[in-house]
């Protein structure tokens, strides 16, 4: 089972755009672009053009077969589908064998807060390119939904619960923002493992680093330990962050140092297996 986060999800063109929802789908369907970390290998902009020249912004990049997958989820949800049964659908669609669930079928969204204000998350990250020093993150709605149908329970009965190594503030905080989220973890917390999104003191991918810093937060596989204490019993670090291990393990959690980047599927699938063994799976 994959539990993603929709504290991202966005409307564009009146379409209910799930950016992390979709790229789990179409990366576990091996029909994401393996490098860009978005939308479909191969796809065009066709439709983006023709937006763009009726004067339309495109900077939010939706690729044409793309689109296919928003206009679908976007006209279930208004048939009065919930989230979850759409995420279903959109994977069975792409034959993907896993669970994949949205962390709510409830309306959450992330704002951040910089000097230039309030921006949606995808404004910030997209738009402004992660600009801006970040003062907050605001997750609005949060405190009034609820676990989607089946993910409290793929939780409680899972062997191993692994959080990946996205950006803990705005990719994994959504999900613990929702009630009930991060009690269900706690309760798992010794078959629980984080993976450190941070290597050698920068994000692989994405702002983190700089958000870290602009809240004040240490910059280190200890900072992210902080953000997870008391959820896992394990932090798996990059060989560059050894130093970093004792540090960690002060605060009760168990590192365990490996190579993390993920430069292809056979690396993903042994960073997996090092992550497994350590929970004892």
């Amino acid at each position: 089972t994959v539990i993603g986060n929709t504290g991202d999800d966005e409307e564009f063109f009146g379409l209910h755009v799930a950016p992390d929802l979709d790229t789990v789908v179409y990366t576990l369907a091996g029909i994401a672009p393996r490098r860009r970390g978005w939308g479909l290998a191969g796809d065009g902009f066709t439709c983006l053009a023709a937006l763009g020249g009726l004067g339309f912004p495109t900077w939010f990049r939706l690729g044409d077969r793309d689109l296919a997958t928003h206009l679908a989820r976007t006209a279930w949800l208004r048939a009065g589908w919930p989230l979850s049964r759409v995420t279903a659908a959109l994977a069975c669609v792409h034959r993907v064998r896993a669970h994949v669930l949205p962390m709510t079928d409830d309306r959450v969204r992330t704002f951040v807060h910089t000097e230039r204000g309030r921006l949606p998350f995808q404004d910030y990250l997209v738009r402004r390119r992660g600009r801006g020093r970040v003062t907050r993150i605001e997750i609005a709605g949060a405190r009034r939904a609820r676990p989607a149908p089946g993910v409290l329970g793929a939780l409680g009965a899972a062997d191993a619960v692994v959080i990946a190594p996205s950006n803990p503030l705005v990719s994994i905080g959504p999900i613990l923002a929702v009630p009930g989220m991060r009690r269900a973890l706690a309760r798992r917390r010794v078959r629980t493992a984080a993976v450190s999104p941070l290597v050698g003191g920068r994000a692989v991918r994405g702002p983190l680093h700089r958000m870290l810093h602009g809240l004040g937060l240490e910059v280190s596989p200890v900072g992210i330990a902080r953000l997870y204490r008391g959820l896992v019993g394990l932090l798996v670090l990059d060989h560059v962050d050894r130093a970093w291990a004792p540090r960690v393990e002060a605060l009760g959690v168990r590192a365990v140092v490996t190579d993390t980047l993920m430069r292809s599927p056979a690396h993903a699938a042994r960073l997996a297996g090092v992550v497994l063994r350590a929970l004892g799976g």
